[in-house]
């Protein structure tokens, strides 16, 4: 064997993929631990098993690597949300969002960012880009089915709409932090699709 074909991968061939999975795993663990505020580089990479020279070839700083992962996060599809009818489709959408949030990462995680948010203009246009995606997909999906079924007018705001229907759970486990019960979810529904119904029956020029 030559001495090129012996010679270490230099460069992008050194970013392993597994690597990048362990720093990203590493840093929602220790974020979720210390905060935004006492978060090193040193401490992901001791928590992750690699090299800080790992980290920077990959992110430049803490903030980037924060930012990375966040909008990583926040980009996961959606799942499948069809069950036939929108009463269906929005207590299974507050059943993954409920569960989403009250994972133990999330829940400590969300709180922190959303603090650290009002102090840093990145993070906040970041957190904000993620929450815009994620109800827009609401909106296509859960609505946009819903209008094609005929149970919404072709006129319906999406976003509004999915705003609607995930603020109540937001406020109560990110902002408030007031568990909601299981038993919760069917009757949250069945208001979040009230109020859709009556909001989506009057036409905004119409409105008080």
């Amino acid at each position: 064997m030559t001495a090129e074909k012996r010679r270490a991968p230099a460069g992008a061939a050194v970013l392993r993929g597994e690597i990048t999975k362990a720093i990203r795993r590493a840093l929602m663990q220790e974020l979720a631990a210390v905060g935004y505020g006492r978060l090193s580089i040193e401490a992901v990479a001791r928590r992750a098993g690699v090299s800080k020279t790992a980290i920077y070839r990959r992110w430049s700083s803490k903030l980037d690597l924060v930012l990375d992962v966040v909008s990583a996060v926040a980009g996961r599809k959606l799942p499948m949300l069809d069950t036939g009818t929108l009463d269906g489709d929005v207590q299974l959408l507050l059943l993954v969002v409920t569960g989403a949030l009250n994972h133990p990462l999330a829940s400590q995680i969300i709180p922190d960012l959303l603090a650290e948010a009002a102090r840093n203009p990145q993070i906040a246009g970041t957190l904000q880009g993620a929450v815009n995606d994620y109800q827009e997909r609401i909106g296509e999906i859960v609505i946009g089915r819903a209008i094609e079924r005929g149970e919404l007018p072709e006129g319906a705001d999406r976003r509004a709409a999915a705003d609607l229907i995930v603020g109540p759970i937001y406020w109560r486990l990110a902002i408030a932090r007031v568990p909601v019960q299981p038993n919760e979810l069917p009757r949250m529904a069945e208001a979040a699709v009230a109020a859709l119904r009556v909001a989506c029956a009057v036409p905004a020029a119409e409105r008080p």
